[in-house]
């Protein structure tokens, strides 16, 4: 994680991704907590311009194989991951 290299300023490096910095602390909190009971996996993502998500909160993640999954705030992260 380039945010945890020596000397890494970590407003940088949010700011070069086009991420908050708040919430590249977050992922780095989250990291050292361990929540996913592992290392974290991050995977390559795509976001496409100009499509609405069916309700305000929604996250459309749509699989390289064609499967679609909509999921809202209230999603459990376990189930989700699983």
């Amino acid at each position: 994680m380039r945010s945890l290299a020596p000397g890494a300023v970590v407003a940088e490096v949010a700011r070069r991704h086009d991420v908050y910095a708040n919430l590249l602390h977050r992922w780095r909190r989250e990291a050292r907590v361990g929540l996913s009971g592992g290392p974290p996996r991050l995977l390559p993502v795509t976001v496409t311009p100009g499509r609405a998500a069916t309700a305000p909160g929604t996250i459309e993640i749509e699989l390289a194989a064609g499967a679609c999954i909509r999921v809202d705030a209230a999603v459990d992260e376990a189930a989700l991951g699983r």
